[in-house]
């Protein structure tokens, strides 16, 4: 799909009325919900940073193999598109701030690789030897260095990989302020770090009781039950059936819609742009 092509379902979505939704489901861990809360309070004063990375080491070997490897089924994007939109979708959520522009660097590591003539599961058979498979040329970036400018004049650096060994799917960000910072990994999603300059640092612990009104509506259990990647599946289905029930095209939607999942496509392509020329691209020519 395109960015021209995503707009036009954008348009039909507007046209049609109907509840249309994309599943960034990361938004639904209450403590990510928890740093968009006080980012809008003015907690951390102006953000002026965000800064983070999205690991994983799945690809790591050059006889690891998966479709998304083959850019004919996946396009001319991998790492980026695959988890590194899920990284932009979460820290602009809880910013509230968006890409305006865009400077990348994608490297891949192993030009050729292994295909197996039989089937393969993702993330299964880990270290398996498959050098009797086809070889092919890889195409697709395995990391990518990128640079973000952000609609507020913050700055920001995401590494995107799925070559990092012992990292299995590892995003993480922190956003700095000029009153204090904040910091989430998904590999511990029930804490929130919270950063100071003149009193000790913090760490907040998901418990209902102690978070802000939006966090604590996605949280299923009390405090000490820890709430896990499947509870953002659930989090999110319950937001769209809510707004399928209201049947108000006019009511405020608090999930990824089709637009968020546009200025994903549109910033893809402007990432893709930006590492074949080595500039910086603005999101506004595409």
């Amino acid at each position: 799909m395109t960015a021209r092509e995503s707009a036009e379902l954008v348009e039909l979505a507007r046209q049609s009325g109907q509840v249309a939704a994309v599943s960034y489901n990361l938004r639904y861990y209450p403590l990510v919900r928890e740093a968009r809360e006080r980012i809008a309070a003015g907690t951390l004063g102006r953000v002026h940073a965000v800064h983070g990375t999205y690991l994983q080491d799945w690809l790591l070997y050059n006889t690891d193999w998966n479709w998304r490897l083959d850019p004919s089924q996946g396009g001319e994007l991998r790492a980026v598109a695959d988890i590194g939109t899920h990284w932009l979708d979460v820290v602009t959520y809880a910013t509230g701030l968006k890409v305006t522009q865009v400077l990348a660097d994608f490297s891949t590591i192993h030009p050729v690789r292994f295909r197996p003539r039989g089937l393969v599961s993702t993330f299964a058979d880990a270290g398996t030897d498959r050098t009797e498979g086809e070889e092919v040329a890889t195409a697709t970036e395995d990391q990518a260095s990128i640079l973000l400018c952000l609609s507020n004049g913050a700055i920001g650096t995401l590494l995107v990989s799925q070559v990092s060994p012992g990292h299995k799917n590892r995003l993480s960000f922190e956003i700095d302020g000029g009153e204090g910072s904040l910091a989430w990994t998904s590999q511990d999603p029930n804490s929130l770090w919270l950063g100071h300059r003149k009193v000790p640092n913090q760490v907040v612990d998901k418990d209902p009781s102690l978070l802000s009104a939006a966090a604590r509506n996605l949280c299923s259990y009390p405090g000490g039950h820890q709430e896990g990647y499947l509870d953002t599946f659930r989090q999110f289905f319950a937001s769209v059936y809510a707004s399928v029930a209201r049947n108000d095209p006019s009511a405020p939607r608090d999930f990824p819609t089709f637009e968020d999942s546009h200025r994903e496509m549109v910033t893809c392509e402007a990432l893709l742009e930006s590492s074949k020329t080595g500039r910086w691209v603005d999101l506004e020519h595409f």
